[in-house]
Formats: C-alpha cells, sequence, structure tokens
C-alpha cells in the first residue's frame, strides 16, 4: 500500500508500507493491502506502519484516514514519526517545546499589534 501522511505544511510521509495500524474514536484498527476502502476519523495517539518486518511509529494528533484501493491518506494537523518509542517521546516533547516557544513569541508580537492599534486608534480620536 501507497501511506501518504500530510500535515499542514508539507508531507510528512510517502513510503510503499505492508501493514498499517491506528486508533480512531471507536478503537483500535489494522489496515492490510486487500483491506476494503475505508475512513476513519483518527484520535490523538499512535499510528504506526510496517516495512517487511520494521515497524515504525508515527504520533498524530487526530485527522483523517482514507484508504482507497491501494492507497491510504491520512490528513492530520500534527505528525512526529519516530523508529523506537522512547526515540518518539523525546521528539514529540522537542517539537512541543519548540511549538510552545513560537506560540509564545507569536501571542507576544498580536499583543504589541493590538497595543499600538488602540494607541493609535486613540491619538486618531484626540485629533478628530
Amino acid at each position: 500500500m501507497k501511506l501518504r501522511v500530510l500535515v499542514p505544511t508539507h508531507v510528512a510521509i510517502d513510503e510503499e508500507v505492508d501493514k498499517i495500524n491506528a486508533q480512531a474514536a471507536d478503537g483500535a484498527f489494522c489496515l492490510l493491502p486487500r483491506h476494503v476502502d475505508f475512513v476513519a476519523a483518527l484520535v490523538p495517539g499512535l499510528l504506526s506502519y510496517h516495512i517487511g518486518d520494521r515497524e515504525t511509529f508515527l504520533a498524530v494528533n487526530g485527522g483523517t484516514l482514507v484508504k482507497c484501493g491501494d492507497e491510504v491518506l491520512v490528513s492530520t494537523p500534527d505528525a512526529v514519526p519516530g523508529r523506537e518509542l522512547a526515540e518518539l517521546r523525546r521528539a514529540i516533547e522537542e517539537t512541543f517545546a519548540t511549538r510552545g516557544e513560537r506560540e509564545e513569541r507569536a501571542r507576544s508580537a498580536l499583543q504589541k499589534i493590538e497595543a499600538d492599534f488602540i494607541r493609535r486608534f486613540v491619538e486618531l480620536e484626540e485629533y478628530g
């Protein structure tokens, strides 16, 4: 099967795989190449896929999985890959720590823009 995992900024995974395990709101499931076409709303958690006897994990933040023929497409807001669970945990912590710092800087910049907008609006009212 062709597994393609899409996040908003790029294609996170584009691989030929033998098996996919994922989790939906109503439970875990496994997809094999001849599985019937399938659509599932994923919950935040682990998705794993097998290439031969090698298993790779992918932490996903919810999303949608669509299997159509021999293609499986996953669309998710966040995906962090890892070969082993301990490695994946570190990668997730680093990703979210970095994201938290970026979000904090963005919030701070937005607050400065809002304060400047209000200050200029008040100045316009004083002159008008």
